[in-house]
């Protein structure tokens, strides 16, 4: 964005020169001393006139400013001619050079000075926009630059920054409006059709977006923004092979970011290719680093609860190495599940899984999940007054209750101990009503009735 507001003014491209002789070659060209000294007294609707006096020190500024180290002469020589019955020339002149020493705060208080002076100084409105731009300040933008277009100052570029202020506004029918009107009048600017991409890509126009996207790609092949714009409309179509290939394009070229890898795992993985997706997902942390810790470990958790304990330990591996010792304890939790869904998947001894989950209970006892998995596995080992124990503390854990009853209503099911399961599992529909377990209910109703009937029978018979 940048790059489009220093096409406002000649003078605006010398915030961005890199060498002073370049700088001084401009400041010194008849285009810089248009740009100083505008049309005032010209266009008297729109640009305040100025007395033969001022307008022979705006000639002195411009000319000062082309010699070598003349900014603060040229600074000085405003500041001195700056007064509350000066023309707004002269606060325009001086803001301006604040805009190009880089002072944003100083030009818009010059720019408004000037505004302030002279309200229909179209010049004035349009700078203010772009310093407000340039900002970050894109609510105060807008006004600005509708007021340039309604004074007659629409050209492209003015279009064009108003599009992108509206967009970061969320007014998008103003934006799609402006960018319009910005492609009609500069159609050889790529920005403005990238920026309408992105007004219909807020909007859900995904197909509008590719093509779009098309046309932008086949005049800049080499601006990865294009591709990873295309790539995000072609998610919203759910043409995720498109997608795929758009993400590993730009991750071969060196342009995927952290995000852009993150999604790609995630595409890989929603089409099954957990391998692809945990590695998509390394790649990301790769270049991410610490600040990508947590959205690695989620990943990884979401290849565990997907089926892929294997790569999820890839990557808990991997942050570990990474992060070494800054790991909060929460964090240093969740690597332990991990690791110990890791260990289950593949065969562990049940007596290392156990001491694996008391580990992770000892680190938080009111982890109710690892409650839950500590006390099946005690019920698989025959320890069911053990695994009682752990469940009733999971069930006086909110979050789990509902799990906790059903799981612990389960193992005393396997027992044969119908009638004390009855009330674990009303009590988990209740807290969450689900067919499945609405039926399993029915069934241990049933087996508790056989039960009882049998009994019966049995003490009849005696």
């Amino acid at each position: 964005m940048i790059r489009m507001v220093t096409m406002v003014v000649v003078a605006a491209a010398l915030a961005f020169a890199r060498a002073e002789d370049e700088e001084l070659r401009v400041l010194r060209s008849p285009a810089f001393r248009r740009a100083m000294l505008g049309e005032f007294g010209m266009r008297t609707e729109v640009e305040p006139r100025v007395t033969e006096a001022e307008r022979a020190l705006l000639e002195k500024v411009a000319a000062a400013m082309g010699a070598r180290g003349g900014m603060a002469a040229a600074r000085r020589m405003l500041e001195n001619a700056v007064t509350p019955s000066s023309s707004a020339a002269l606060d325009f002149a001086l803001a301006h050079l604040g805009f190009l020493e880089g002072d944003l705060d100083r030009a818009a208080a010059g720019y408004a000075r000037a505004i302030a002076k002279f309200p229909a100084f179209l010049r004035a409105h349009k700078q203010l926009g772009v310093v407000h731009v340039r900002a970050g300040r894109f609510g105060e933008a807008v006004p600005r630059l509708a007021r340039a277009i309604e004074l007659g100052g629409g050209d492209g570029l003015t279009y064009g920054l108003l599009g992108f202020a509206c967009l970061q506004t969320d007014r998008l029918t103003a934006a799609e409006s402006a960018y319009r009107m910005a492609i009609l009048l500069q159609p050889d600017v790529p920005d403005w059709r990238l920026g309408l991409a992105r007004v219909f890509f807020r909007q859900g126009r995904h197909a509008e977006v590719v093509a779009l996207c098309d046309e932008l790609i086949r005049a800049e092949p080499n601006r990865p923004e294009y591709r990873a714009l295309q790539a995000g409309a072609y998610l919203g179509l759910r043409e995720t092979q498109k997608a795929t290939e758009l993400y590993e394009m730009l991750d071969l070229a060196g342009h995927a970011t952290p995000e852009m890898l993150q999604t790609l795992g995630d595409v890989q993985l929603r089409d099954g290719y957990a391998d692809l997706a945990a590695d998509a997902y390394l790649r990301a942390l790769e270049r991410g680093g610490a600040a990508h810790i947590e959205r690695t470990v989620r990943a990884a958790e979401l290849l565990a609860a997907r089926g892929s304990p294997a790569e999820a330990q890839r990557l808990a591996d991997r942050v570990r190495e990474i992060a070494a010792g800054s790991l909060d304890d929460s964090m240093k939790i969740r690597l332990l599940k991990l690791a110990a869904r890791a260990a289950a998947a593949q065969g562990e001894p049940a007596e290392e899984q156990i001491r694996r989950l008391e580990e992770i209970v000892a680190s938080d006892p009111l982890d109710g999940e690892t409650l839950i998995l500590l006390a099946q596995h005690h019920a698989a080992a025959g320890d069911l007054d053990r695994a009682t124990l752990l469940f009733e503390r999971a069930a006086a854990i909110e979050a789990t209750e509902a799990d906790a009853r059903l799981r612990h209503a389960q193992c005393l099911v396997r027992a044969g101990r119908y009638a004390d399961a009855l009330p674990l599992l009303k009590r988990a529909q209740e807290l969450r009503p689900r067919d499945e377990v609405a039926r399993y209910l029915e069934q241990v109703e049933r087996m508790a009735r056989l039960r009882r009937g049998t009994a019966s029978a049995a003490g009849g018979g005696q």
